[in-house]
């Protein structure tokens, strides 16, 4: 009697060590896609970016389970394993598109749109299994946003918003030397804010331009006897 029952016994331990096996694989699959994801986003949050830790985490973490339960929803028998994970990519696509923003002739948010697209991408490999490769991609990433970007200001290749504040007791004055500065380095004027606080005449304007010509109009500014005080915004480059 009792050698019977350890016969039947026997599969069933079998079985749940099996399946304790595949859940802890795939909790592993999804911890590894989390922490991965949060990495990116934690690179976007740095850089103030609307995507950060908690949208590229989450991004990440949702793609990795629908790539696991893609084969689990479609059973050992069907050759269509990817069907569900295959729609990924279009949503990601949807979710991107909220990111861009189209605003006169200037585009933001491209770089933050292919970021999620990336991550989601991270995520798709981890719930494959592929942790190298899922950690080579998140690697690749972030280098992309730091290293990259960082190279592209130094070369002065990027142009990124900055605004600038003149401040002086001439109005009219001031604004002539501001015309005249950005005809100089090739710039139209527009946007322009005027104010007055007591006797100070304050006059501000952005301008999105590369590295090279921002360090022009900033020393042609602070050249004119008009402008008592240059002041500088650099605002958060929308990416």
């Amino acid at each position: 009697m009792s050698m019977a029952l350890a016969q039947f016994a026997l599969p069933l331990s079998f079985n749940q060590f099996q399946q304790m096996d595949v859940l802890n694989g795939a909790i592993g699959r999804l911890l590894l896609a989390c922490v991965l994801g949060g990495l990116v986003g934690l690179e976007r949050e740095l850089h103030r970016k609307s995507a950060g830790v908690r949208t590229n985490l989450l991004i990440c973490m949702g793609a990795a389970f629908f790539t696991l339960l893609s084969a689990v929803l479609a059973g050992d028998n069907s050759p269509n394993k990817g069907q569900v994970a295959s729609n990924i990519v279009q949503g990601i696509g949807f979710l991107g598109a909220g990111l861009i923003i189209h605003n006169r002739s200037r585009v933001s948010g491209l770089a933050s749109a292919a970021s999620i697209w990336a991550v989601a991408s991270i995520g798709m490999a981890c719930g494959a299994g592929l942790y190298g490769a899922a950690t080579v991609a998140a690697v690749i990433v972030m280098s992309a946003m730091e290293v990259v970007g960082f190279l592209e200001r130094r070369a002065s290749l990027k142009a990124y918003p900055v605004t600038y504040e003149a401040r002086g007791s001439d109005q009219p004055r001031m604004m002539q030397s501001i015309l005249e500065a950005m005809d100089h380095i090739g710039q139209r004027l527009t946007d322009i804010q005027i104010d007055a606080i007591g006797e100070i005449q304050r006059i501000s304007f952005p301008l999105t331009t590369i590295k090279r010509q921002h360090e022009r109009l900033r020393a042609e500014l602070a050249g004119q006897a008009d402008i008592n005080k240059l002041l500088t915004f650099r605002e958060p480059e929308d990416d």
